[in-house]
C-alpha cells in the first residue's frame, strides 16, 4: 500500500529568475515549490511580494542549507526560531536540511561530509531531535553527495538508516545523489536505494550533474537529467510507490518552459507506477 504524502505530484525549486513568468501563470506541471529559507528570510519589497503570491498558490516545502546538523558547533537556536517563524508565515508543509555539516568555528558555506561512525549517528540524531523539538515537527534530512569518505566504521546506507531511526525523522531521498555517490565510490545504486526505509520518504529530489574528464561526477544541479538517473527514479517508484518528486536546477537555469518536459516526464512515471500498483511503502 502506498503512503499518503503531505504533497503530491511534481515540484520545482523556486528561483528568482522565474518569479516573473510564475506571477503571470503557474504551469499545471508544477504541484509544489521548494526553497532554501535562508535565501528568503527578511526579503521584502517587490521580490518578497512576488514570493508570497506564488507560494500562496502552491504548497511550499523548505530545504535548508545552514542548519549544520553534523557540525561540532552548538546549534544556532536563534536561527532555528527564525526558521520556525518563516515556516509558519508561509505555511510550509515540510522542512529539512542535509546530512552534512557547514560550520565549525563559523560558517564554511560548503556542505561537507560526516564520518560514517556510530558516534556521528548519535551526535547527528541528537541534534535532529533538538531541532524537531524546537520546531514542533519532524524534519526531512537529505542523503548528501560527498567526494571523500572520512571513516569506514559504517557503510553509507547503515549510517543513514541509523540516523533516521534514532532521530525519528523523515528522509528527503535525493536520486541524483545516490547515482553520483554510486559512481564516485563504486557501489550498486539500486541495492543502496532498496536498503532505505520507504516509510520515511517525505519526497524526493532529482537533478543533473557534471562529469569531469577523469570520471568524477560533481553534483551541480546545472544540466538536464541523464538516463541512468531517470532509470533509478523509475526503480525507486517501483520499490516504494510514486512519491512526490522535485526537479532541482541551481546552475545554468533555463527559461521556465524548458524545464517543463522534465516535470512532465516525472509526472508520467508517477502515473505509470500509480496505475500499476507498484510500491512497498505503507
Amino acid at each position: 500500500m502506498q503512503r499518503t504524502h503531505r504533497v503530491n505530484g511534481t515540484g520545482l525549486g523556486l528561483r528568482r529568475t522565474h518569479l516573473g513568468p510564475l506571477l503571470d501563470h503557474i504551469p499545471d506541471e508544477i504541484d509544489f515549490f521548494e526553497v532554501a529559507p535562508e535565501n528568503w528570510l527578511g526579503v521584502g519589497g517587490r521580490i518578497g511580494d512576488a514570493f508570497a503570491r506564488i507560494s500562496a498558490e502552491r504548497p511550499l516545502l523548505c530545504h535548508g542549507l545552514l542548519l549544520n546538523l553534523g557540525g561540532p558547533d552548538p546549534l544556532d537556536r536563534a536561527f532555528i526560531e527564525r526558521i520556525k517563524g518563516f515556516l509558519g508565515q508561509h505555511r510550509a508543509v515540510i522542512y529539512g536540511d542535509h546530512l552534512s555539516f557547514c560550520a565549525a568555528g563559523g560558517q564554511l558555506y560548503e556542505l561537507l561530509p560526516i564520518p560514517f561512525t556510530g558516534e556521528a549517528v548519535r551526535h547527528v540524531a541528537s541534534r535532529i531531535r533538538e531541532v524537531q523539538d524546537r520546531l514542533g515537527q519532524r524534519i526531512a534530512v537529505e542523503n548528501p553527495s560527498y567526494y571523500v569518505r572520512l571513516a569506514d566504521e559504517l557503510d553509507e546506507s547503515t549510517f543513514i538508516n541509523a540516523v533516521l531511526e534514532e532521530a525519528d525523522c523523515e528522509l528527503l531521498i535525493d536520486i541524483n545523489n545516490i547515482h553520483v555517490n554510486s559512481v564516485n565510490h563504486g557501489y550498486d545504486a539500486k541495492a543502496f536505494l532498496a536498503s532505505l526505509p520507504g516509510e520515511r520518504i517525505a519526497y524526493a529530489h532529482i537533478a543533473g550533474h557534471h562529469q569531469d574528464s577523469d570520471g568524477l561526477i560533481v553534483d551541480t544541479h546545472g544540466t538536464p537529467i541523464i538516463e541512468p538517473v531517470w532509470d533509478l527514479l523509475d526503480f525507486a517508484y517501483q520499490r516504494f510507490g510514486a512519491f512526490p518528486t522535485l526537479l532541482e536546477r541551481d546552475e545554468n537555469i533555463p527559461p521556465l518552459a524548458e524545464l517543463l518536459p522534465e516535470l512532465r516526464r516525472i509526472h508520467k512515471a508517477q502515473q505509470h507506477h500509480a496505475n500499476s500498483g507498484d510500491g512497498l511503502a505503507a
